[in-house]
């Protein structure tokens, strides 16, 4: 994927997500069933986000993730919401309708937490917006505490993921490269998710996978 300078990076996801398109992102990711799904994968305990103490949602977008991570995790876990977009934060908040989890809006490239502040971090469809992918996973990894774990969802390169790429104008990965990018900021590749059986045959479905930091 071609590299861009920082500021176009920031204005065309922006543009992106504060038009139309990120009006009807919670919508778009029923019907495509990406949100039911991960919500099967918190509820049924393959993911359980009960073990930890503070969660950070990267790229929260209309709250699909964070919906789950609120129903799922202990009541005195604190959620943090986090998206480079102020509109799609707001429409997380209206579309939660909660006081519990707190919204900040910034880059992921510069996150502003202190070191090893969160003992897991989510990240759905995120990374796919930078140009170095390593840049968000190398903050995602310097704001985990020793031993956290990260829940990376990305979109594969796959027939599936070429439609994504067209539709939500980002690239795709495939898991060595992205293995690779992980690595070398110091996490390890862990537990590889399937959202079905179905969608490990077929490609579906994208990339899921806990990275952790090594203690």
């Amino acid at each position: 994927m071609r590299r861009q300078s920082f500021g176009t990076y920031q204005k065309s996801v922006r543009r992106l997500y504060d038009g139309r398109r990120g009006s009807v992102l919670k919508f778009s990711s029923i019907v495509s069933l990406h949100e039911p799904l991960m919500g099967k994968l918190f509820h049924s305990g393959r993911f359980d986000a009960r073990r930890f103490d503070r969660i950070l949602d990267v790229g929260s977008g209309a709250g699909q993730i964070i919906r789950h991570l609120l129903a799922t995790s202990r009541p005195d876990t604190e959620v943090v919401g986090f998206d480079l977009s102020w509109e799609m934060l707001k429409r997380a908040r209206e579309r939660l309708q909660s006081d519990r989890p707190v919204f900040v809006a910034a880059d992921m490239r510069a996150l502003p937490f202190r070191d090893n502040s969160f003992d897991c971090v989510t990240c759905g469809y995120v990374l796919e917006y930078l140009p170095d992918p390593a840049d968000g996973l190398r903050e995602f990894a310097r704001v985990l505490r020793p031993g956290g774990i990260i829940l990376l969802l990305a979109t594969e390169d796959s027939f599936s993921g070429l439609l994504t790429s067209h539709t939500w104008k980002c690239r795709t990965f495939n898991r060595e490269e992205l293995k690779t990018a992980a690595e070398s900021v110091g996490l390890k590749w862990g537990v590889v998710h399937w959202f079905t059986r179905i969608h490990k045959v077929l490609k579906l479905g994208g990339i899921l996978v806990e990275l952790e930091k090594p203690k």
